[in-house]
């Protein structure tokens, strides 16, 4: 690969992982890379301001105007299926190595996943829990919740490839984090951002050295915090 790894950032919200992400690249940790767009797909997103402010590229990718291409439709499924094929255009437009889903809150169909297979274009994700635990949305606060009823005694977050199944590809980076006596969700969550953070740059620079390198993938191994 010629030059730096290119990558795409989706985001929906405040964007603490997509600053932790440049912020990595600006100080070195993550090496040979930069981030050519940051694409939200709420406009309200925080997370473009960042990007704004650090010189990337942002766009703001729209769902109700496909929605209202389609006002007849039973069901939101050809919208959501335009919706991603519009996405992936305008993701590969920007001819990305890596695209990185960091607090991206929509659930991308296989008409966004196989345009990008067919770019060779693989896409990882960030999720705060442990493999097979909590997958979908409001991962921590169900954790939390499992907690107190006794459940279980520790949580954690993976970065993973992006697959058709929501949170079910193969992991990156596991880290455990475990769940502390009279914790409340919202301390959890503190925690567990900071967790995040580290996390998603190790991932990002392990997806690097595997789109670098695809005869020596590699993997992290799980760690407990």
């Amino acid at each position: 690969m010629a030059g730096p790894t290119r990558i795409t950032v989706l985001i929906s919200g405040n964007g603490t992982n997509l600053q932790a992400v440049i912020d990595a690249i600006q100080d070195g940790e993550i090496t040979n890379a930069e981030i050519v767009r940051v694409i939200s797909n709420r406009v309200k997103a925080f997370g473009l301001q960042r990007a704004q402010k650090a010189g990337i590229p942002t766009l703001y990718h729209n769902l109700n105007k496909f929605r209202e291409q389609h006002p007849a439709c039973s069901d939101d499924l050809q919208s959501r299926e335009n919706y991603d094929k519009a996405l992936a255009g305008l993701v590969l437009a920007d001819q990305p190595d890596l695209v990185v889903c960091a607090g991206w809150m929509h659930v991308v169909s296989l008409v966004f996943l196989d345009s990008l297979a067919a770019a060779a274009v693989p896409a990882i994700n960030l999720h705060p829990a442990l493999p097979g635990a909590f997958n979908g949305i409001n991962a921590i606060q169900r954790a939390h919740q499992a907690f107190l009823d006794g459940t279980i005694s520790k949580t954690g977050c993976m970065i993973h490839y992006v697959v058709a199944d929501v949170d079910a590809g193969r992991p990156l980076v596991i880290e455990e984090v475990d769940i502390l006596q009279g914790e409340t969700c919202a301390q959890l969550e503190e925690r567990m951002h900071k967790v995040e953070w580290r996390a998603i740059v190790e991932g990002v620079q392990l997806a690097i050295k595997n789109i670098q390198h695809p005869s020596k993938e590699v993997t992290e191994g799980t760690s407990s915090k």
